[in-house]
């Protein structure tokens, strides 16, 4: 199963923590990846001087920005439970 953790630290609420976790939401719904996918917030990943919502996928942290979370989801998270194993995004 594939860990996918949002942070929620204060830094990372300001820069769309909330938002990034409704994307999530909405895609892992619509995919069906419930049971593909352990989906998860940290309350801080001690990334707040990088730009961006701090985003770990199994244990590897990225940094997601503006409206990229489909994007990234497709690049990093899909293509993972696909068996490409990890992108640069």
């Amino acid at each position: 199963m594939l860990e996918l953790c949002v942070c929620i630290g204060s830094s990372c609420h300001i820069k769309g923590a909330y938002n990034l976790i409704q994307t999530f939401q909405q895609l892992i719904e619509e995919k069906g990846l419930h049971d593909r996918i352990d989906f998860k917030s940290s309350f801080c990943m001690r990334q707040c001087q990088n730009p961006g919502v701090a985003v770990s996928v199994d244990g590897q942290i990225h940094h997601v920005t503006g409206g990229g979370g489909v994007d990234f989801f497709h690049k990093e998270v899909e293509a993972r439970l696909e068996g490409g194993g990890p992108r640069t995004v």
